[in-house]
């Protein structure tokens, strides 16, 4: 089995207001989750996460939310963090990723596309796509870095992505594949948001064609980069990069 890895590095971002904890009593309607305060009260949060949560929502689980006073927010609680029984954590919101790297790419604090000086996030390209992050620099080429946010664990250490089905993740892989061809640079960053993981790979038995479109992409020419997490109530930090598994051809 190929594995792919890099030397680490780290990046810390702090949570806008302190995690209060409370106690999961379900998760709905993909964006709702009625939960439990340690005070008893039982409130309503916002899950800034559209995908399964598998193994992430299940009642009764120790979880941590961020409180705000924002009138313009239906919601005074937004669901962040997950517990676990052996004390490590999983970052739930899927907005963490995009605004931690983008930090870290502007501050070239990631290894392996620390030689590019301009971030431009969110352009569009491929076919009704747009890149999380397209990189530039002078007598470079362009790096086109599609960006997942990977939270599921199913077997001691090891991190999978998909969760679920992702016909929108083939494709970008498919995308990415088209722009290595093309001359630039393109890659896959899978963000880890859990501190109990030291290698990722691909969930072939929940997705085979995002699978095979990952392994396409890669045989193309698309680079893998992945790096952990460390998560705490108080924050974020951009961990070491971790070892990425390629999927059985």
């Amino acid at each position: 089995m190929d594995i792919l890895h890099r030397r680490p590095h780290l990046r810390r971002m702090d949570f806008a207001s302190p995690l209060v904890p409370a106690t999961l009593i379900r998760r709905y309607k993909r964006f709702l989750a009625d939960c439990r305060l340690d005070d008893g009260s039982e409130i309503t949060a916002h899950c800034a996460n559209p995908g399964s949560m598998m193994g992430l929502a299940n009642p009764g689980m120790r979880i941590w939310l961020e409180p705000n006073d924002d009138p313009k927010k239906k919601l005074r609680y937004g669901w962040r963090l997950v517990e676990h029984h052996d004390g490590h954590f999983t970052g739930v919101d899927t907005s963490v990723p995009n605004r931690m790297l983008k930090a870290a790419l502007e501050a070239r604090e990631v290894p392996a596309l620390d030689a590019y000086t301009d971030v431009r996030a969110e352009v569009k390209y491929g076919e009704k796509s747009r890149i999380d992050f397209l990189l530039s620099a002078e007598n470079l080429p362009d790096a086109y870095v599609e960006v997942k946010s990977v939270t599921l664990c199913r077997r001691p250490g090891i991190a999978e992505f998909p969760d679920a089905k992702t016909e929108r993740g083939a494709r970008h892989m498919l995308e990415l594949a088209l722009m290595a061809k093309q001359g630039h640079r393109a890659a896959v960053f899978f963000l880890v948001q859990r501190t109990d993981a030291s290698e990722v790979r691909i969930a072939e038995d929940i997705d085979p064609r995002y699978a095979q479109a990952f392994l396409t992409a890669y045989g193309a020419g698309v680079e893998v980069i992945a790096h952990s997490t460390n998560i705490s109530p108080k924050g974020v930090t951009l961990g070491p990069q971790l070892p990425v598994a390629l999927p059985v051809a």
